[in-house]
């Protein structure tokens, strides 16, 4: 099988069907070269039904909410070894029927690419900024907390931080890309492992990105473009607020806060 693909839901009723309906339309669904599985963490609202009732075609795993990693884990674990290439999206996605097909393309043609992203949009065709460097403690948990009247004084620093400055219309190696859709080729796993389930929510693509990157090619392909509903739910609560800051004092305890030597070398790297 060519791909396989995984989505952890709580409570996306709203969006899910646009997403499971963009993959069951995908070329390589169709001539049955992919495989989908929904990680349902114990929903309270309709989704599970949505997905048994109308794609009977898509594996429910039902789980308790052990976080975004644990249930994309579940996952991978059912599917291992089906695939050449491993889908981890988000159900706020949706995108053509090319999509899937044309990145798959693209990881064959380029075996040392461990990890790929598409273009992502917002539904009005912004572009979202999700291309990133390794971050320092500054950014990831001091620019949440800079004032507006501030942020204009680090607005080289960030834009060189989410590669404003290279343009997104352009192919480049990213050593941080956006868990809301990661392409993965399976065979990383066996080297490198899943996701770390110690994050519960938020920064766990940070640290499989960079995990992948110390021995793959993780590439920004710009040669397709999908669309995502985007919500920072970190700024939306102070619960999801809770979990980032949580999730990244752990990061920064497994990789080093300010003394990280490698987080330096790649950052620098990829700049160059």
């Amino acid at each position: 099988m060519k791909l396989t693909v995984s989505i952890v839901t709580y409570n996306n009723e709203p969006v899910i069907r646009k997403a499971l309906s963009s993959i069951e339309k995908s070329t390589l669904r169709q001539t049955g070269d992919c495989e989908v599985l929904v990680v349902d963490n114990a929903s309270t609202d309709n989704t599970a039904a949505v997905v048994t009732r109308e794609f009977p075609g898509v594996t429910l795993i039902r789980s308790q909410n052990n976080g975004f990693g644990a249930g994309h884990n579940k996952a991978i674990k059912e599917i291992q070894g089906k695939s050449g290439y491993h889908l981890v999206m988000n159900p706020d996605i949706y995108f053509d029927e090319t999509v899937l097909e044309k990145l798959a393309d693209f990881m064959d043609k380029h075996p040392d690419v461990g990890l790929t992203m598409p273009k992502i949009l917002y539904p009005d065709h912004r572009v979202q900024y999700l291309c990133k460097l390794l971050p320092t403690p500054f950014d990831s948990i001091g620019r949440r907390f800079i004032p507006g009247f501030l942020k204009p004084l680090f607005k080289k620093r960030f834009d060189a931080y989410e590669f404003k400055n290279r343009g997104y219309d352009r192919q480049m190696e990213v050593p941080h890309l956006s868990g809301c859709f990661m392409l993965i080729r399976t065979a990383v796993f066996e080297e490198i492992g899943l996701f770390d389930e110690r994050f519960f929510m938020y920064m766990e693509d940070v640290d499989l990105s960079r995990r992948i990157h110390a021995r793959y090619k993780t590439v920004y392909y710009p040669g397709v473009h999908i669309y995502h509903e985007f919500h920072r739910g970190s700024y939306k609560g102070l619960k999801n607020l809770k979990y980032h800051i949580v999730s990244a004092v752990k990061y920064f305890n497994k990789w080093g806060w300010f003394i990280d030597t490698e987080r330096k070398k790649i950052n620098r790297g990829v700049r160059g």
